[in-house]
Parts: structure tokens; C-alpha cells; sequence
């Protein structure tokens, strides 16, 4: 499809600067941008390539003020990465969609699917599961007995969805991801270690998004429960029993421990870690490698394993760098307090 800057402007409340005519049709990034490509400059550290740019129109946040002469045609925008969004989301939502049940999907007789579904080559469907009405059920899901998904799904290959589990409407889980497997309760025994049987399940609310080979345990008994909003990245443990609270965000390799309860609007980056049986409240940032030992109280920013307050970790952080100087220091001291004494 091709658009004009004009149209493009009208869609995100922009200000057009150049030719209200420019066509595009596809997306690129600045550095990489060709005749016909829509490119964003939100990063000020990317200036340089808005004046060599080959991309016909370039989005621009309205305070924007060019040093020199610039090819393209800008579009002022209050904020130029959500504005791309939002002209992504369009653009992948005017493509054709796939719609029908491929001959080669195994569905239960008592599986009930929705309006406008498609359901591709190889995909299981249990019995008594519902699936909701425009929803994508990719190749090689497998979709236990009982499970539910809502309206409006993408569910990419591969995804596994075990017995009873709850998903809601507007979610994406991609390719890998697997909800519902048991949590890992085992009761040690003088034999080793017994398994205790995981009764619950996961109930997943609506407009999540889950990545690839992230994994969801379901709980021993009630629900482990993903809020609406939230945002998992790839490769992420949520053990039994965890409720994530609305609209938190989780990097790769984020592992979340049993029965932890965490609030909303968090954000947890890469390979942080959250103990059990523990509380977090909402607006809690926890940086990368972070590792949070018991609950806290929200509003916070962490740092460091165990978990500290970000602006104490990074004085202490200062200080390990001197540690080799103030361990000379101290070696000389020592020496001139001994010769002291000897005197």
C-alpha cells in the first residue's frame, strides 16, 4: 500500500515540512533509509543520518530543529517512536489475514471455534476447548483439554498451551512458549523427592504479550495469573502460583520464583531475579542482573545482587574501583603505624 506524507500526518497529528505529496510504502531505518521508506529520529545520537538519509519522510518530534539542509520531508510529531507505533500497528493490521481450518488440524468434536478463525496445518485442539472469534492458531500448537483462547489471538508454531489454561483476547504468544506446564513442587521423601501433582492453572488476561520459549508454570492449586497489558520478553520464567500485576515488562532471561506476588506498572531487566513467597510493589524498577531478596515497597529502583537502591549501588560501585588503591593505601599505613610503635 502506498501512502502520501499528507495522509500519514493526518493519522498521527503531525506537522508536514517538505512534500505533503511524498509517497511511501514501506519502513526503514534511518541509516538505512531508500526512496519511497518512512524513517523516525527520536535518538539525538542518530542526528547525523537525517541529512544523508535516502528515506522519502523522516517522523520528528515537534522540537526538531534542523543545522542544516535535509532531503526528506519531515513529519513533527509529540513523540516520534509512538507515532511510529501506532503507524506500524496500522500497516500490519491492513494486511490480508489468513482466515479457515486447514484439512490437516486435529480438532475435538466438542472444541467450539470462533468466526473468522484460522487454524493451520498440524495444529491440536482438545476437547472442550473454545477459541475465540478472529483468532491465529499457527502450525504445531498443541492446545490441551479444556483450554480457552479469546478474540483477536496470534498463537505462532510451536506454542504449547496445556489442559484448562486461560487466554484472554488481543494476545500474542510467540513461537516456543509454553503455558501451563507444572510447577516445580517436589516434597523430598527418604527415597528422593516425590512429586507434589500441580492442580491449577494459568490464567493469562487480555493484550499480553509473551516471547518466544517463555515459560509459564501452572500453579499447585488456584491460578497463576498474567495481568492485562503485560509484556514478556523471550526465554522468561514465571514459576506456580506468581500474579503479574498490569502492564509490567519483562527482558530475556527475567526469572520470577514461586508464589510471588508482583504489582503493577513494573520493570525487570534482563536476567534479573525475584525470590519466592514475595511481594513487589507496583512502579518497581529492577535492573538487569538484579537479584531481589524478599518483598519491597514499590516506587523503587534497584540495582545489584542482593537488590540495593540504584543510587546507593552505584556509589558503592564506585568504591570497588578504588578497593586496589585504598588496599595500598592501607598497606603503607600499617607500615608507618608499626614503625611508630617500634620507635
Amino acid at each position: 500500500m502506498i501512502f502520501t506524507a499528507k495522509q500519514i500526518a493526518s493519522f498521527v497529528n503531525g506537522e508536514v515540512v517538505g512534500n505533503e505529496n511524498a509517497e511511501i510504502y514501506t519502513f526503514a531505518k534511518i541509516e538505512e533509509g531508500v526512496p519511497g521508506a518512512l524513517s523516525f529520529l527520536a535518538n539525538l545520537k542518530y542526528t547525523d543520518y537525517i541529512y544523508t538519509t535516502r528515506s522519502s519522510v523522516v517522523l520528528v518530534n515537534r522540537d526538531f530543529l534542523p543545522s542544516k539542509h535535509i532531503e526528506a520531508t519531515l513529519i513533527k510529531v509529540d513523540n516520534a517512536y509512538e507515532s511510529l507505533a501506532k503507524l506500524m500497528t496500522m500497516y500490519e493490521a491492513s494486511k490480508p489475514q489468513k482466515q479457515g481450518i486447514s484439512s490437516l488440524a486435529s480438532i475435538a468434536p466438542t472444541a467450539e471455534i470462533g468466526e473468522n478463525c484460522y487454524i493451520a496445518p498440524f495444529v491440536v485442539i482438545g476437547d472442550g476447548c473454545k477459541i475465540g472469534n478472529n483468532s491465529h492458531i499457527n502450525s504445531n500448537v498443541s492446545i490441551g483439554d479444556g483450554a480457552s483462547i479469546g478474540d483477536d489471538c496470534i498463537i505462532y508454531s510451536n506454542v504449547s498451551i496445556y489442559h484448562d489454561c486461560r487466554v484472554g483476547n488481543r494476545c500474542t504468544l510467540h513461537s516456543g512458549c509454553v503455558i501451563g506446564a507444572d510447577g516445580f513442587g517436589f516434597a523430598p521423601t527418604a527415597d528422593g523427592y516425590e512429586k507434589i501433582p500441580q492442580l491449577g492453572i494459568v490464567i493469562i488476561e487480555d493484550n499480553v504479550e509473551i516471547g518466544a520459549n517463555t515459560c509459564i508454570d501452572r500453579a499447585t492449586m488456584g491460578s497463576t495469573t498474567i495481568h492485562s497489558g503485560v509484556k514478556l520478553d523471550n526465554l522468561i520464567q514465571i514459576a506456580h502460583n506468581c500474579e503479574i500485576g498490569s502492564h509490567t515488562a519483562m527482558a530475556a532471561q527475567v526469572a520470577v520464583a514461586g508464589t510471588t506476588k508482583m504489582g503493577e506498572w513494573c520493570i525487570c531487566g534482563g536476567q534479573a531475579g525475584i525470590s519466592g513467597h514475595s511481594t513487589i510493589g507496583d512502579r518497581t524498577t529492577i535492573g538487569p542482573q538484579c537479584g531481589t531478596i524478599g518483598s519491597r515497597k514499590g516506587g523503587e529502583r534497584l540495582l545489584g545482587s542482593p537488590a540495593m537502591d540504584a543510587k546507593e549501588y552505584i556509589k558503592a560501585t564506585a568504591y570497588l574501583k578504588r578497593l586496589p588503591e585504598m588496599e595500598k593505601k592501607i598497606k603503607e599505613l600499617t607500615k608507618e603505624l608499626e614503625a611508630l610503635k617500634n620507635n
